[in-house]
């Protein structure tokens, strides 16, 4: 779970299907859907199912599109 203080992003599947925790609600996103990402916006990125490929195309619009614009609120890899 993280948010971005200086950028927007829209997150569109190209291979399998993703959930997207935007702001407490679940979204389910399959091929060639998409989801806006607003700045400042709570959200995580899930893959559906271990076993197989999940990938989508990250678009970034902002004033910084720096990684250390990520604040991390939750990580299960432990990434600060």
């Amino acid at each position: 779970m993280q948010f971005h203080q200086h950028r927007s992003e829209r997150w569109t599947v190209v291979e399998g299907e993703a959930t997207v925790i935007l702001e407490g609600v679940t979204h389910k996103i399959i091929k060639n859907e998409s989801i806006y990402i607003p700045l400042g916006a709570k959200h995580q990125l899930v893959n559906n199912e271990e076993d197989s490929v999940m990938q989508l195309i990250e678009v970034q619009v902002g004033s910084y599109l720096g990684e250390d614009d990520i604040v991390r609120l939750e990580d299960k890899y432990g990434r600060v």
